[in-house]
This record gives structure tokens, sequence and C-alpha cells, in this order.
């Protein structure tokens, strides 16, 4: 049983080490030199946030196809209670909108807040806030991102290039599990 475990785990180191690299990935993303892609790879089954690790993965399955380095909320140890806490969320949430005219170059909506999430705020007097997206940086994020590598009011951020990646290969209601 330990060895199958062992065995398991090395097959996703490699192939998170695989989906790290550089190019050997992108053969699947196209582009017309536009910011709208297209992305003919295995289907992103789930999307994995780790929060303390600044990183963001998009899994197929059980095997990790591309890691992304992120920024957070500017307040990002702990999870969103309330609007205006600079926090991003954490718990499970769904891909529920994709924006292509976001001033952050474009940006993917995830359903917080959940019916947790509201009652949660409500029971201290807050509203719970809401439009958390994955997103580009933009003109803004590009100036805020050279200051602080966590400079959102709560959202996920990656390059203006990786987002156009994920806006290709993820769809509406895909789940979105966010860890501290």
């Amino acid at each position: 049983m330990i060895r199958a475990i062992r065995a398991l785990i090395a097959i996703m180191v490699i192939a998170t080490v695989a989906a790290c690299g550089g190019d050997g990935n992108r053969s699947s993303v196209s582009t017309s030199g536009s910011k709208f892609r297209s992305y003919s790879g295995p289907p992103v089954t789930q999307v994995v946030i780790k929060k303390g690790d600044r990183k963001l993965y998009l899994i197929s399955g059980k095997t990790p196809i591309k890691t992304y380095k992120i920024g957070l909320g500017n307040e990002p140890v702990g999870t969103k209670r309330y609007e205006g806490d600079g926090k991003t969320p954490e718990g499970l949430y769904f891909i529920d909108r994709f924006n292509p005219n976001s001033r952050y170059h474009l940006s993917v909506g995830i359903s917080y807040p959940s019916p947790q999430d509201v009652a949660q705020a409500t029971a201290i007097g807050k509203r719970p806030g809401g439009d958390i997206f994955i997103h580009g940086l933009g003109p803004e994020g590009r100036v805020l991102s050279k200051e602080k590598q966590d400079w959102t009011a709560g959202c996920i951020a990656i390059d203006d290039g990786e987002i156009e990646e994920v806006y290709a290969m993820l769809k509406p209601g895909v789940p979105i599990f966010i860890y501290p």
C-alpha cells in the first residue's frame, strides 16, 4: 500500500514539474494574435489554488496540466469574511462567468459568495461582497504588481498571457478549490 502511494506521488510530482515547464504544455493552446485563444487539450475538471504557495493549478482528472504563480488580495492571510476586507475567499466555489472586457485584460468569475459566506457576513452586520475573479493584470495591475505581490481587492491575479490561456481552458461549472 505504501509503495503504491509513493508511486502515485512520484507520478504526480513528475506531472506537476512537466506542467510547470515552458512551452511543453502550450501546444494545445493556440493564439491568433488576439487575447482570445483556443484550447484543444484535455478538459480542465478542477482548479486548485493554494494561497500559501501562491499557486493556481489546472487539473484534468487527477493530473495537473498547468501551474501558475498568483497574486492575491492585499490581505492574503485568512478567508474573506466581508466586502472590503481585502482577503481572497477560501473553500469550494465554481467557475460561473467570463468577462472579455475586464479592466484586468480578461477575467473568469468565481461563484463567491456562497450561502454560508452570506450568513457569516450578515451575522457580523456586514455585506459579503462579490465580484471575485481570476484575472490578468491589465494596465493598473502591471503597476500595482511591481509594488506588491498581493494587490487585488480579493481576486486572484496572473499575467495577461496566462489569463488568456486560463480563459480558453475553463468552462462554466468547473469547481475551484481555494486552500489557505
